[in-house]
Protein backbone atom coordinates (compact mmCIF):
# COMPACT_ATOMS: atom_id res chain seq x y z
CA UNK A 1 0.00 0.00 0.00
CA UNK A 2 1.14 3.54 -0.63
CA UNK A 3 2.77 4.77 2.56
CA UNK A 4 1.02 8.14 2.24
CA UNK A 5 -2.40 6.57 2.60
CA UNK A 6 -3.18 6.18 6.28
CA UNK A 7 -5.63 3.99 8.12
CA UNK A 8 -8.80 6.04 8.70
CA UNK A 9 -10.96 3.56 10.60
CA UNK A 10 -11.75 3.70 14.32
CA UNK A 11 -10.22 6.99 15.46
CA UNK A 12 -11.29 9.35 18.19
CA UNK A 13 -12.24 11.98 17.14
CA UNK A 14 -13.72 10.35 14.03
CA UNK A 15 -12.08 10.74 10.62
CA UNK A 16 -12.99 14.01 8.92
CA UNK A 17 -14.17 14.43 5.35
CA UNK A 18 -10.92 16.31 4.64
CA UNK A 19 -8.89 13.27 5.75
CA UNK A 20 -11.01 11.02 3.55
CA UNK A 21 -10.53 13.35 0.56
CA UNK A 22 -6.76 13.49 1.14
CA UNK A 23 -6.61 9.68 1.10
CA UNK A 24 -8.67 9.61 -2.10
CA UNK A 25 -6.33 12.17 -3.66
CA UNK A 26 -3.28 10.06 -2.74
CA UNK A 27 -4.93 6.97 -4.21
CA UNK A 28 -5.79 8.73 -7.49
CA UNK A 29 -2.26 10.15 -7.72
CA UNK A 30 -0.77 6.70 -7.20
CA UNK A 31 -3.06 4.95 -9.68
CA UNK A 32 -2.75 7.65 -12.36
CA UNK A 33 0.99 8.10 -11.91
CA UNK A 34 0.46 11.85 -11.85
CA UNK A 35 0.55 14.34 -9.00
CA UNK A 36 -0.94 17.07 -11.16
CA UNK A 37 -3.17 16.16 -14.10
CA UNK A 38 -3.13 18.08 -17.35
CA UNK A 39 -6.00 20.47 -17.99
CA UNK A 40 -7.56 17.87 -20.28
CA UNK A 41 -7.47 15.24 -17.52
CA UNK A 42 -8.45 17.43 -14.56
CA UNK A 43 -12.20 16.65 -14.78
CA UNK A 44 -11.56 12.87 -14.76
CA UNK A 45 -9.03 13.27 -11.92
CA UNK A 46 -11.45 15.33 -9.79
CA UNK A 47 -14.38 12.99 -10.50
CA UNK A 48 -12.30 10.00 -9.43
CA UNK A 49 -11.30 11.76 -6.19
CA UNK A 50 -14.94 12.63 -5.44
CA UNK A 51 -16.19 9.10 -6.14
CA UNK A 52 -13.44 7.41 -4.15
CA UNK A 53 -13.94 9.80 -1.23
CA UNK A 54 -17.69 9.11 -1.24
CA UNK A 55 -17.17 5.35 -1.36
CA UNK A 56 -14.57 5.56 1.41
CA UNK A 57 -16.87 7.65 3.62
CA UNK A 58 -19.72 5.16 3.08
CA UNK A 59 -17.47 2.25 3.97
CA UNK A 60 -16.05 3.95 7.09
CA UNK A 61 -19.56 4.81 8.27
CA UNK A 62 -20.64 1.16 7.90
CA UNK A 63 -17.63 -0.54 9.50
CA UNK A 64 -18.20 -2.05 12.94
CA UNK A 65 -15.58 -2.81 15.58
CA UNK A 66 -15.37 -3.73 19.24
CA UNK A 67 -11.81 -2.40 19.50
CA UNK A 68 -11.26 0.81 21.41
CA UNK A 69 -10.73 3.89 19.22
CA UNK A 70 -7.14 4.65 18.20
CA UNK A 71 -5.24 7.80 19.02
CA UNK A 72 -3.79 9.76 16.09
CA UNK A 73 -0.83 10.79 18.23
CA UNK A 74 -0.06 7.18 19.20
CA UNK A 75 -0.39 6.02 15.58
CA UNK A 76 1.98 8.81 14.46
CA UNK A 77 4.56 7.65 17.03
CA UNK A 78 4.26 4.06 15.81
CA UNK A 79 4.60 5.22 12.22
CA UNK A 80 7.80 7.13 13.02
CA UNK A 81 9.18 4.06 14.82
CA UNK A 82 8.43 1.85 11.79
CA UNK A 83 10.11 4.42 9.53
CA UNK A 84 13.23 4.55 11.73
CA UNK A 85 13.50 0.74 11.74
CA UNK A 86 13.08 0.66 7.95
CA UNK A 87 15.82 3.28 7.51
CA UNK A 88 18.15 1.38 9.87
CA UNK A 89 17.64 -1.80 7.83
CA UNK A 90 18.34 0.04 4.59
CA UNK A 91 21.56 1.52 5.99
CA UNK A 92 22.69 -1.91 7.21
CA UNK A 93 21.96 -3.40 3.79
CA UNK A 94 23.85 -0.64 1.97
CA UNK A 95 26.88 -0.82 4.25
CA UNK A 96 26.88 -4.62 4.39
CA UNK A 97 26.65 -4.72 8.17
CA UNK A 98 23.59 -6.97 8.36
Amino acid sequence: MCRNIRCLHNFEPPTTDDEVREAALQFVRKVSGSTRPSRANTPAFEQAIDEIAAATRTMLDQLVTNAPPKSREQEAIRGRQRHEKRMEREVRLRTGSA
